[in-house]
């Protein structure tokens, strides 16, 4: 298995390449040069019996991808690692809350958000690879509030790895600011930004668009402009599938669209996915572009679910090169002239073939996901977090509007209660409590460097963090 840029200029590389580099070399993001089926895995591995691990079930489906460049049986024992450290035993168990109703929970890893999914393996590819070929790396990255926390969380303990953090300040919960300003390991550097997530984003990709400072500092990324984070995420969609033994839509609360995207790619290998709900909060371009075929910039607005308060989100690249046939050049052209005109335009004939029936966009304001939390939990008893509620809000939305009565959805519930305890109180009247491995959380001293929004103020700091 080879992997290709969305740009389509930069060279072709394989898997591991493909984990420490992050953003090719075009500024285009990495994509399989072909898309294997999920019978491409080894016939041992077919199938799930009900005594078959999660971590089993990952290495199966995500073999074909890594092909011959990690060892079968090194990769095994990865996964096996990596997910050890999830306090279910099914690490993403699927939860019925009413008819045809699920919630697919995925913040039982240590930071309490999907994002652990993929990055806790993400952190052992790292440290596996790096030290086979003697090598350091930087790992900078921007979040939105849970990417953070879980990648220092991944990679904290790697012997061969610095990470600095970007994060918006002021712009993210209580929580996800002290998983990553707490954490007392002389590799690890958080950084608030005077800024939004998108300025924290624009400011990765121009240092990795800055050939001589990559070089020199060795940088390598961890947000899901990383093939590895993507592909880890596909897995809990397959996984969910054959608990149910049935078809299902996904409703998936979207910011930078790669968890959306997972699903996706779940689809193309050939789960047997429905369709998927694209749930926006109040920072909706996404589903705006739903409704117009018009990809637009807006100015982002702060909410309750402030991991999706993203108005640029960087995954669509990977659908947009789909869509035009993986045609780089196109693909090139297209973005260069959103980022100039912060407008991007899909003719109706391709979006008929790529995205009707595939993806259902839905909104909701604050109002309405403090609505949809007090209902589960007068229901169910069952906390929610703001984003999770955000998924479901738009799973009822389309359910109701498409008289979706016998359809199975499964909500993607990203994000434990405990990481918003102002926003679940408000709703429900209820405190959620942190699980023990995090009871002294917010008692322990932060440690946290601020900047401006300035490219070369950033660079300075990564510069001097090596």
């Amino acid at each position: 298995m080879r992997y290709i840029s969305t740009r389509g200029s930069a060279p072709v590389i394989g898997f591991c390449d493909v984990l420490l580099a992050g953003l090719a070399r075009d500024g285009g993001l990495y994509v399989p040069e072909r898309w294997p089926r999920l019978a491409d895995r080894p016939v041992a591995n077919r199938g799930a019996s009900a005594t078959t691990s999660y971590a089993e079930r990952a290495s199966s489906i995500m073999a074909p991808f890594i092909d011959t460049e990690i060892d079968d049986k090194v990769f095994q024992r990865l996964c096996a690692e990596a997910y050890a450290t999830f306090r279910h035993p099914d690490v993403a168990p699927l939860v019925e809350i009413g008819p045809n109703e699920y919630l697919l929970e995925l913040f039982h890893g240590p930071t309490l958000a999907f994002k652990d999914v993929a990055l806790q393996l993400v952190g052992k590819l790292f440290d596996y690879v790096l030290t086979q070929r003697k090598q350091r790396v930087m790992i900078v990255g921007a979040t939105s509030g849970d990417t953070g926390g879980a990648a220092i969380d991944g990679v904290a303990s790697c012997r061969n790895v610095d990470i600095v953090m970007l994060y918006p300040n002021n712009r993210v919960s209580d929580v996800q600011r002290r998983q990553m300003t707490t954490v007392d390991a002389p590799n690890v550097h958080a950084v608030a930004i005077d800024g939004t997530f998108d300025d924290c984003q624009d400011l990765i990709k121009a240092m990795f668009n800055d050939e001589e400072f990559r070089d020199a500092n060795q940088l390598s990324a961890v947000n899901s402009i990383n093939w590895v984070r993507v592909m880890a995420q596909v897995v809990y969609y397959v996984t969910a599938l054959e608990k149910l033994g049935r078809s299902a839509v996904f409703s998936v609360p979207t910011g930078n669209f790669g968890n959306v995207l997972a699903g996706w790619i779940a689809r193309r290998i050939g789960a047997n996915i429905d369709g998927l709900i694209v749930a926006s909060n109040t920072n909706d371009n996404l589903t705006r572009f739903f409704e117009s075929h018009l990809m637009t910039t807006n100015a982002v607005v702060p909410t309750l679910s402030p991991s999706m308060d993203i108005g640029v989100p960087s995954n669509f690249e990977r659908l947009l090169f789909e869509m035009n046939e993986r045609d780089g050049v196109i693909t090139g052209s297209q973005l260069s002239e959103f980022r100039r005109t912060g407008k991007l335009t899909v003719e109706p004939d391709v979006y008929t073939n790529w995205i009707t029936g595939v993806f259902h966009g839905h909104r909701c304001n604050d109002d309405q996901t403090l609505a949809t939390m007090a209902d589960v939990y007068s229901a169910s008893s069952i906390l929610i977090d703001p984003h999770t509620a955000v998924g479901l809000t738009a799973s009822r939305a389309h359910r109701l509007a498409n008289s979706l009565h016998d359809q199975v959805i499964v909500t993607l519930a990203t994000a434990h209660p405990a990481k918003f305890p102002d926003a679940v109180r408000r709703a429900t009247g209820q405190t959620p409590v942190l699980p023990a491995h995090l009871a002294d959380l917010m008692d322990l001293p932060e440690r946290a460097v601020s900047l401006p929004n300035d490219l070369a103020a950033v660079q300075a700091f990564v510069a001097s963090c090596r």
